[in-house]
């Protein structure tokens, strides 16, 4: 069992884009979700996995990962999936001494772009980049399994 400590925040400006490393396209779907429970399976390239998170609160969750054969992910996502999908593009962008992951939504949720980082404990200091706006960790409607029922354009 893992446990995930991640905060979440909105951009203030595009400037993270100058630093980026690397990205990828992934493309999600929930096959069960409720209000602190969600099971998403993920395509990323060729790899697939499926994932289990419960929040235990707003920045704390349990998270479990397991890898899965890519033609199972595809018939899941295809025929499983609850609608609509998650499509993002993921950026990597290396600042403070940490990894930080930038989430640029597309389809139902384009326009929509947050970063997140994973800390080690939940008060762990950290230094904010310049580009980083209004944090929304303890804000459910930017979690992806709530973005993939109410997307970012029925806002």
């Amino acid at each position: 069992m893992g446990i995930e400590i991640e905060r979440k925040f909105l951009l203030a400006t595009d400037a993270w884009r100058d630093d980026v490393t690397s990205s990828q396209r992934l493309i999600q779907g929930y096959v069960s979700r409720s209000e602190r429970t969600a099971v998403r399976v993920r395509i990323d390239g060729e790899r697939a996995e499926l994932n289990i998170k419960h929040t235990v609160d707003g920045i704390n969750r349990l998270e479990f990962e397991y890898p899965i054969p890519l033609d199972d992910a595809r018939e899941l996502l295809d025929k499983v999936a609850l609608r609509p999908l998650i499509d993002k593009t993921r950026h990597h962008v290396r600042h403070g001494g940490l990894l930080w992951e930038i989430d640029e939504f597309h389809g139902d949720n384009a326009g929509l772009v947050v970063a997140e980082v994973e800390l080690e404990t939940q008060d762990q200091a950290f230094e904010r980049p310049a580009w980083l706006g209004e944090e929304v960790s303890d804000d459910p409607r930017y979690y992806n399994s709530n973005l993939s029922q109410l997307p970012f354009s029925r806002w």
